[in-house]
């Protein structure tokens, strides 16, 4: 089974890619942010399209979606953790959608981690701010962060059930035993020069029908 290649780009151009979706991803978490800090007070609750979409200023001690509060240093850790192995992966990437699944993880990671260093109360402990609120899809108040986390995660998922691998390639799959169209179709293709190579062989190979001659008769004397 020969591998696909789909979307193969080369190093140089998967950093980049990786590094544009980190720089967006983190850059519209961070300006979100502060214009909500700025702007509402903490607490206050804007409804931007009635119970679909509210506004919520909340500081979050916890993990992404308000959740594990009161574990602030452990979720440090595990970012800064998170951003090592990301700049350490990254030279193995040579497809374009492996590059926007570490690049959104990276821009969603260290959005967050910029909170818990430098936000209040101190550093390392700092509270994340949360400000996107859809109670009919979720119990939980979010980020920019989160959404470029949950986003990485779905993609990373649809790219391992289609099994398109890190280099940009796929196996193609097949049952045992039951080719597919595209090799029934190479294999009559190939079988036509035969057939038709020889043309003088396939007919001495067949000489047609043949007539009986009757034997003469004896005369009679």
């Amino acid at each position: 089974m020969a591998p696909e290649r789909s979307a193969k780009v080369g190093t140089a151009t998967a950093l980049l890619v990786l590094a544009g979706a980190a720089v967006v991803a983190y850059g519209l978490d961070q300006l979100t942010k502060y214009l909500v800090v700025s702007n509402l007070t903490e607490g206050e609750t804007v409804q931007v399209l009635g119970q679909v979409l509210e506004f919520q200023f909340v500081r979050n001690p916890g993990a992404a979606f308000s959740l594990a509060s009161g574990m602030t240093w452990i979720f440090t850790i595990l970012a800064a953790g998170v951003i090592t192995f990301i700049i350490w992966f990254s030279r193995r990437i040579k497809s374009v959608a492996w590059a926007m699944v570490f690049g959104l993880l990276l821009g969603g990671v260290l959005g967050n981690l910029t909170d818990r260093l430098f936000r209040e109360p101190s550093f390392g402990l700092g509270h994340v701010v949360d400000f996107i609120s859809t109670p009919w899809m979720l119990p939980a108040i979010y980020n920019i962060a989160d959404i470029s986390i949950v986003s990485s995660m779905a993609l990373f998922m649809i790219l391992t059930i289609r099994g398109i691998g890190l280099d940009g390639s796929r196996e193609e799959r097949q049952s045992k035993g039951v080719p597919t169209a595209e090799a029934s179709a190479a294999e009559a293709q190939a079988a036509e020069p035969q057939a038709s190579a020889d043309p003088d062989a396939a007919g001495e190979a067949d000489p047609g029908p043949r007539t009986s001659v009757p034997a003469p008769r004896p005369s009679e004397s």
